[in-house]
């Protein structure tokens, strides 16, 4: 299968530098996806709750584009700028993963972006 580039405008458009998913060797990869609105690129929300929401939908919809689904989710990265934000984070994710949860690891954001809070990375199947 060869390596297909994803694109929805139902998500936050990436910077030039990357692509919002590839979808290769029946997995699609999202990139780190911020709490970005798809119509006007700011960020959503002030609370960590609101952005973790934001950067799931943004990940739907991507999955959805590659025909895949927040359910086929193999492996996820959440980055946060600050790791008192974690329980929050937790608090918003167990609404959208009440069980079979995919497997996560987390990161700090290397910058620091002004109101960004949080950004995630996923593996999915097709």
């Amino acid at each position: 299968m060869a390596r297909q580039i994803i694109f929805t405008p139902k998500a936050a458009k990436p910077p030039p530098t990357y692509s919002q998913a590839v979808k290769a060797a029946g997995l699609v990869f999202v990139s780190g996806t911020a709490p970005a609105d798809p119509i006007t690129g700011v960020i959503k929300g002030t609370t960590i709750q609101e952005q973790t929401r934001q950067c799931l939908t943004n990940i739907q919809a991507i999955l959805e584009e590659a025909g895949s689904s927040l359910e086929k989710l193999v492996s996820v990265t959440v980055v946060l700028a600050d790791e008192d934000d974690f329980a929050g984070m937790n608090e918003e994710w167990l609404k959208w993963f009440p069980s079979n949860p995919p497997a996560r690891q987390g990161a700090k954001l290397p910058v620091r972006m002004p109101g960004l809070k949080i950004s995630i990375a996923a593996i999915a199947e097709t």
